[in-house]
C-alpha cells in the first residue's frame, strides 16, 4: 500500500553531520505531514521533528539549532539534516508519514523500518 524507506544513517564523529532521507511511495493521494522519531537503546521512542505539507516545522528542544527538517512534496520525501552531532544523538531514527491514500479517507500513519545513527569517536 504505502512504503517508507529511510537512508543516510551511519557512524559519525562528535561534531559531525549526517543527512537522513525518507521516501514515501505507493498509493498516496496526499501527504499531510511527515516526522522523524528516534529510539536510543533502553529508552522510549522520542519525537525529533515534524513538518506539515505547508512546510511548517517543529523540533524537540534538544535538537533545536542543530537539526533541520525539510519536505519535498513533489518527491514525497522528507529530509533531516543533522549538524553538530553529539553522542546522545545515537539512536535508530525512524520516519513517520501521515498520508491520505484516497481523497475520501482520513490520514493514516505509516512507518519506516529505521536507520541507525551512531555518534562516536
Amino acid at each position: 500500500q504505502v512504503q517508507l524507506v529511510e537512508s543516510g544513517g551511519g557512524l559519525v564523529q562528535p561534531g559531525g553531520s549526517l543527512r537522513l532521507s525518507c521516501l514515501a511511495s505507493g498509493s498516496i493521494f496526499r501527504v499531510s505531514s511527515m516526522a522523524w522519531y528516534r529510539q536510543a537503546p533502553g529508552q522510549q521512542r522520542e519525537l525529533v521533528a515534524t513538518i506539515k505539507n505547508d512546510g511548517t516545522p517543529t523540533y524537540v528542544d534538544s535538537v533545536k539549532g542543530r537539526f533541520t527538517i525539510s519536505l519535498d512534496n513533489a518527491k514525497n520525501t522528507v529530509y533531516l539534516q543533522m549538524n553538530s552531532l553529539k553522542p546522545e544523538d545515537t539512536a535508530i531514527y525512524s520516519c513517520n508519514a501521515r498520508i491520505m491514500v484516497t481523497m475520501f479517507r482520513n490520514p493514516v500513519d505509516f512507518w519506516g523500518k529505521g536507520t541507525l545513527v551512531t555518534v562516536s569517536s
